[in-house]
């Protein structure tokens, strides 16, 4: 389909494989199963994909993957945004400045859940922990990066998020609350951004998909059960490229239709 419609689950928008042709599009966590896919898949439509994440090995062999597969030459950015100073952030805004001079889209796919457990049994340390990575480094990011998106005359910013921020589920804990803030974040930069500057903001509940983090939290649970993340691509890859360029502001499930109100 060419623009989803309100019955169709969004992951079924069928991306022409040019879509992102000559866009530039940062996408945090790629050292994740779910940010990996997310790179591979907009380089395979043709971004230039900067990946960025703590674990350089896999970065590495990601890079490597997409060179390997004729895309566009990817960038890599090895770094710890859980453990980086502000400055860190204004540092790696002035190398995206350096090396590309605009961003089109960021996609924030790196994501800590935590432990399952119930609210009055959290430990602080974990919970500080989920909320660094999940609230602080994504805002951090996004506050560092709107200058590049500023520059493009389209960008689009996907804050991944989840059911369990949508409504209050038990023993969710702080990934939990971490996504109602997620969402509440979204909502809030889209509002500010609204207007003259070209950038959008969005969040998309993947919805469960075979992920070690998804094993990690259902360790009982069949795999095979599960949508891959490779299959639920078709929400990014809309909310990433123009045919989303009119929607602002919206929480988006990637297994579930647009709501009927924005297809029109």
């Amino acid at each position: 389909m060419s623009y989803p419609d309100s019955t169709t689950p969004l992951y079924q928008y069928q991306a022409r494989n040019d879509l992102l042709q000559d866009r530039i599009i940062l996408v945090s966590g790629a050292d994740t199963d779910l940010g990996e896919t997310v790179a591979m898949s907009c380089a395979a439509h043709g971004a230039t994909v900067i990946l960025l994440g703590a674990g350089r090995r896999r970065l590495e062999a990601l890079y490597d993957n997409i060179e390997q597969s004729g895309a566009p030459q990817p960038a890599l950015i090895p770094v710890d945004l859980t453990k980086a100073s502000e400055e860190s952030f204004i540092q790696l805004t002035e190398t995206l400045t350096s090396e590309f001079g605009r961003l089109d889209g960021l996609a924030h796919c790196d994501i800590d859940i935590g432990v399952l457990s119930p609210l009055a049994l959290y430990d602080l340390p974990t919970f500080s922990r989920v909320m660094t990575a999940n609230i602080n480094v994504p805002y951090l990011l996004t506050r560092a990066c709107l200058g590049l998106l500023n520059q493009s005359d389209s960008a689009s910013i996907v804050f991944t998020s989840s059911e369990a921020g949508r409504t209050g589920k038990p023993f969710w804990g702080a990934y939990g609350i971490a996504c109602f803030a997620i969402e509440g974040m979204m909502q809030t930069w889209a509002a500010e951004l609204a207007g003259d500057m070209p950038i959008r903001a969005n969040s998309l509940a993947t919805g469960p998909i075979r992920t070690t983090l998804r094993a990690r939290a259902y360790p009982g649970e069949d795999p095979n059960s599960l949508m891959t993340p490779d299959e639920i691509m078709g929400a990014y890859l809309f909310l990433l490229g123009a045919d989303s360029r009119q929607l602002n502001g919206l929480s988006l499930h990637a297994q579930e239709p647009l709501p009927a109100a924005v297809v029109g």
